[in-house]
């Protein structure tokens, strides 16, 4: 999106769509899924029966006479990071929607039911380098600004590297964090930093997937582009061969990302583009999964 009134006039539209959604769905489930890293004193009450004997305040038990008990409320205030890759091939989309699009709808869930939880969220976009980092706030105006920023900010480079944003996060924030990695993840292996980052970090992938890249359609001769390196090749896309081939080699991609994110412990939320394919439901039994 070059004009900035239309960048805009997109963002009202996802924060009316998403708030909705996140007051009528997603915000109690956001809340049940992710939990806030300690606990905060709340209260000193009198002991009942079947209370941890640990938890007895000596001095005030002392002082009164009777037994009385520490109350403990666990800490839900997260921080949240939306590390976004704005490579040229979210541009993408075979059908209404690009890749950057549905990356900034399903942020926005996010995004808002962390406004509702009362947490912080901050933003990385990144290509094969960090593009722009934005400190995690509360508020919803900081979160009007993080989606502007993901639909409207320009790459200056042009491949695509999530280990970018996951160092810079490592660098950056020392704490505990919930980190959504929203990409396609068309890039060289990034599994060194996913391991790592995932020992310090929750982290959720969100793959946004398209559904003219599983299956070369048969149309004859086609020159196809690769939008971050460049290469142009002409496929003859009616022969049976060719197709079977590619069909193999974007299954074989898939099981490699997915074993990846497997053994580095990270859960993966699948988006489409398709217009058809809601984000509803893929981010329910994400949040269904989570709560169990």
């Amino acid at each position: 999106m070059d004009d900035l009134a239309e960048v805009l006039a997109e963002v009202r539209k996802i924060e009316i769509r998403t708030r909705g959604m996140v007051r009528e769905e997603f915000g109690g489930e956001y809340h049940s899924s992710f939990k806030g890293q300690g606990i905060d004193f709340q209260d000193i009450r009198e002991y009942s029966h079947g209370d941890e004997v640990r938890s007895i305040d000596w001095n005030t038990t002392a002082r009164t006479g009777t037994p009385h008990v520490k109350q403990f409320v666990e800490e839900r205030e997260l921080t949240v990071y939306l590390a976004v890759d704005i490579s040229p091939s979210g541009e993408y989309g075979s059908r209404r929607h690009s890749r950057r699009r549905v990356a900034a709808n399903a942020a926005a869930v996010f995004a808002f039911s962390a406004v509702q939880n009362g947490d912080k969220v901050g933003l990385v976009l990144f290509s094969d380098e960090v593009e722009l980092f934005v400190p995690p706030r509360k508020g919803t105006a900081h979160t009007l600004r993080l989606l502007r920023e993901i639909l409207f900010r320009q790459p200056g480079s042009g491949g695509s590297d999530p280990g970018a944003a996951l160092d810079l996060l490592l660098d950056r924030h020392h704490r505990h964090a919930l980190v959504l990695l929203v990409s396609d993840f068309l890039c060289d292996d990034f599994a060194r930093p996913l391991s790592v980052a995932s020992k310090k970090h929750d982290l959720v992938a969100l793959q946004i997937t398209d559904p003219a890249e599983a299956e070369l359609p048969a149309i004859g001769r086609v020159r196809l582009h690769d939008p971050e390196t460049g290469h142009r090749r002409v496929v003859n896309t009616s022969s049976q061969a060719t197709r079977a081939a590619y069909r193999q080699s974007y299954q074989a991609w898939q099981s490699r990302l997915d074993a990846t994110l497997r053994r580095a412990g990270v859960d993966k939320i699948e988006l489409s583009t398709d217009p058809d394919a809601s984000l509803a439901p893929a981010l329910h039994a994400f949040f269904q999964r989570r709560m169990r």
